[in-house]
């Protein structure tokens, strides 16, 4: 069975200030609870509902619309915690590979799926607790601190606890500071605790990293035959080119050039007609090996660098192409960055140039700590496609094979072209 990772929603963890992160875990504490009181109503309504159903067929749907629900609920607990404490490790659901009623039941059969049911339920109490704790800690202090003030507007009769344990009231001012000032001291590790208590519980129940290990390995391993599938292909795509063109007109040059010498060693006409016969044959030549290096890396990649081999791809466009760089002067990347992002904007362009009927191009690099993202967009007639048979199914493979996806937007407005690239 197939797999489809997910990234864990949430803000990369960035250092924040010690008011700041206090307030994220005060807010994943309090906003959890309201999270978790629909979550636990809904879980359990439904999962009653289907198994008490489940005899007469309507069970099913309403346990597949219970493990959605309860899906939806964990991806809004996952951006809490994201957003409090940083990103959860991913997770990865159980995709369907297969139709009819066995694709139907695919989520009954996802034990992520079910865990994240458990957590709606296991997680309330829990939820609630945190949310109690929380707020507790949060009003008593300040209250205490305060309470010399508004301890002054109650009715002389009332009573409170230290009342009822026998202090005497010189002294019951200064206990309420005292626990005041506890209370408030002990509020960020009271509030860290409980938003660390509420993240292993979500980390043990709504995340499968092993899971997600084994379906990246089975990606990696399928974009790597394709990869090696592709790179077969075109060496004897080259060898086959290289023997049914340039080859035989080189032997042609050569035949020719061989009668001309004989010719004028002996004085007669028509050398001059062959000569030229020659020429026009390696100029023919020429042309056809710079066909065929297309899909070799240039070198001035090899010796310049990234940037300088697009902005040469730019310049032999018949459009007029804009290169927006960001990070990348002066630098080199990995070579398998390099050779990746290069085919990538000069197969882009080369379709822009033939099919797109497009007026100008754009080409963005972007280069962040450990990615390169890389952009081709254009103002064309639209229809580029990703899949067997197109001209963007190669380049799809290459980006794969770097652990990176393709990803392409075209419309009547436009074809764009994106991709992230790993520097490692």
């Amino acid at each position: 069975m197939s797999r489809s990772v997910e990234q864990s929603s949430g803000t990369i963890a960035r250092p924040r200030g010690f008011f700041g992160q206090l307030g994220r875990d005060l807010g994943y504490c309090l906003a959890s609870f309201f999270v978790g009181i629909p979550a636990f109503a809904a879980a359990v309504a439904l999962f009653s509902a289907g198994l008490s159903t489940v005899i007469i067929y309507l069970g099913i749907f309403i346990l597949i619309a219970c493990v959605f629900t309860a899906s939806f609920f964990a991806s809004a607990e996952r951006r809490l915690s994201g957003w409090a404490r940083g990103p959860l490790p991913p997770h990865v659901y159980r995709s369907r590979n297969r139709g009819g009623i066995r694709g139907f039941l695919t989520p009954l059969g996802d034990s992520l799926r079910w865990r994240e049911v458990i957590h709606a339920v296991v997680a309330f109490p829990v939820r609630v607790a945190v949310f109690c704790l929380a707020l507790t800690w949060l009003v008593t202090g300040p209250g205490l601190l305060t309470a010399f003030f508004w301890k002054g507007y109650l009715p002389e009769e009332s009573h409170d606890v230290w009342d009822f344990v026998g202090v005497a009231k010189p002294y019951q001012g200064w206990l309420d500071a005292a626990i005041g000032v506890l209370f408030v001291l002990t509020l960020p590790v009271m509030l860290k605790g409980l938003a660390l208590l509420l993240r292993v519980l979500a980390k043990g129940l709504l995340c499968n990293q092993s899971a997600v290990w084994k379906a990246r390995a089975a990606q990696l391993e399928a974009s790597r035959d394709s990869a090696v599938a592709a790179e077969a292909g075109n060496l004897r795509r080259i060898e086959r080119d290289i023997h049914d063109g340039p080859q035989q007109r080189l032997v042609r040059v050569s035949m020719d050039l061989k009668s001309a010498q004989r010719r004028m060693e002996r004085g007669e006409a028509g050398a001059t007609e062959l000569v030229a016969e020659a020429l026009q044959q390696t100029q023919d030549t020429l042309n056809e090996l710079r066909a065929i290096s297309r899909g070799i890396a240039p070198p001035i990649l090899l010796d310049r660098g990234l940037l300088a081999a697009v902005e040469a791809s730019a310049a032999r466009t018949p459009i007029p192409v804009s290169v927006q760089a960001e990070g990348l002067e002066g630098r080199r990347l990995p070579e398998k960055t390099e050779n990746t992002a290069y085919f990538m904007v000069a197969e882009a362009l080369t379709n822009v140039a033939k099919h797109a009927n497009a007026r100008r191009a754009t080409v963005e690099l972007t280069l962040a700590e450990d990615t390169l993202r890389v952009s081709v967009t254009d103002d064309g007639q639209g229809g580029a496609h990703v899949g067997k048979g197109h001209g963007l199914a190669g380049l799809a493979e290459r980006v794969e094979a770097l652990g990176a996806v393709l990803s392409v937007e075209s419309g009547s407005g436009g074809t764009s072209l994106s991709s992230v690239l790993p520097l490692s």
